[in-house]
């Protein structure tokens, strides 16, 4: 099928300018439609691929990769089961934390929060919160000091800064003849942090776990104990094998499965995406179709002409199939060369246009971030184009084999 003349007949029908000028027009309108379904298909894929991998990053650095605690929300003999942990493979570091929920009020400004209690030398090993602070430091979070670290978007939502006061009220209160009065204690704000997630940012509060305990009559108890991996992408094999090393004494769980509905949705997204982006490259080869069989209709008296020379249907085959072929070809490779130099650069795209048009596209409260990274992954490039240039090949076959079909003597009778 392609033997030099088929190949040398079909350059030259795709390079020679055409008599039928709409045929020019579709066959431009195809490789721009080609180009332009391979550009979105790279540039959507690579953003999903930054989103995912951003929003990962910032929120391991607020969560732990695996998590210990028991079946009632509550660890007594949290000390012992941080030495069986700590000398574990692939586990470099292991804390306790305590995690409750309270109310946090400054003057008329109140607002809901998750209260984490920690120790910060041993957090620092299993979280990068410390790393977060715009202002304190977890130093300041010494046992009965009291002292509060709040997130960005918290602490605004409070309208504290740091030195200020703030009032917690937790629903665990004291019983008195009047009924349950909600205990509550003022804290000093000692620092402030930005991860960067919103649901962070805008709830966490942290403390020393030792004010934490004493808050939620907890004595000596904790939540669970955080682990850190060397390996964050081990976590779900981790914790199953220490679900069974504990025989179900404890509940393990994972970031994958704290999130799992957030990677299922993006990861669902992702190949939606991919199908629905498709649809423009299948356009783009319905109209090859078109473009190749008015140009069988438009080069019949050629067709006889080469048939009567010696040609036979399968060469004849191969002369469409290189028309066609090149028309995706040159489609897929530009829209590979657009789809890069976009995904490259879609964030100062994006920031022109809100210099330009002054509008948040991606608000941070909605999607957690408030810029739009971007990852480009070999294996969705080349699966991209290997698609997209698949799908142009399959669309020459028909035209090609109606071309291969003509009688020349049909062809030439009126010529």
């Amino acid at each position: 099928m392609f033997q030099p003349v088929p190949l040398f007949v079909g350059l030259r029908y795709f390079r020679a300018r055409r008599r039928n000028q709409f045929i020019s027009f579709i066959s431009f309108m195809s490789m721009s439609a080609i180009a332009i379904g391979v550009m979105a298909l790279i540039t959507v894929l690579s953003v999903m691929n930054g989103f995912q991998n951003e929003l990962r990053s910032r929120i391991l650095s607020m969560v732990s990769d695996v998590t210990i605690t028991g079946f009632d929300g509550r660890l007594n003999d949290w000390s012992a089961l941080l030495a069986r942990v700590q000398g574990l493979p692939h586990v470099t570091g292991a804390a306790p934390y305590i995690e409750e929920q309270a109310m946090l009020a400054n003057g008329a400004n109140m607002s809901g929060a998750i209260v984490r209690g920690i120790i910060p030398d041993d957090d620092a090993r299993v979280s990068d919160v410390g790393r977060k602070l715009i202002s304190g430091s977890l130093a300041d979070l010494r046992p009965g000091s009291y002292n509060i670290i709040l997130g960005k978007d918290l602490a605004y939502a409070l309208g504290v800064v740091p030195g200020d006061k703030v009032i917690m009220l937790i629903s665990r209160g004291n019983v008195t003849p009047a009924g349950i009065i909600p205990r509550l204690r003022r804290f000093t704000v000692a620092g402030i942090f930005y991860a960067g997630v919103y649901q962070y940012d805008s709830a966490l509060a942290l403390v020393n776990l030792k004010d934490a305990q004493t808050l939620y009559s907890m004595g000596s108890a904790v939540s669970g104990v955080r682990l850190k991996l060397d390996n964050n992408l081990l976590a779900p094999e981790i914790a199953q094998q220490l679900t069974g090393k504990f025989n179900g004494q404890y509940y393990v769980s994972d970031w994958t499965q704290q999130n799992a509905n957030l990677w299922t949705a993006i990861a669902i997204e992702k190949n939606v995406m991919f199908v629905i982006l498709s649809l423009i490259d299948l356009v783009a080869a319905i109209s090859i179709i078109i473009v190749l069989v008015m140009a069988v209709t438009d080069k019949q008296s050629d067709i006889a002409i080469l048939r009567t020379l010696g040609m036979t249907p399968r060469g004849i085959m191969g002369v469409f199939v290189v028309q066609g072929t090149l028309i995706g070809l040159l489609g897929t490779v530009l829209g590979l060369v657009l789809g890069v130099l976009l995904a490259d650069n879609v964030n100062n795209l994006l920031d022109l246009v809100r210099r330009l048009f002054h509008v948040q596209i991606f608000p941070a409260s909605v999607y957690y971030i408030s810029n739009l990274p971007s990852d480009i992954y070999v294996s969705d490039v080349l699966k991209v184009c290997i698609a997209t240039f698949v799908l142009t090949v399959l669309a020459t076959l028909y035209p090609a084999w109606r071309a291969a079909r003509t009688q020349p003597a049909e062809a030439l009778r009126y010529e």
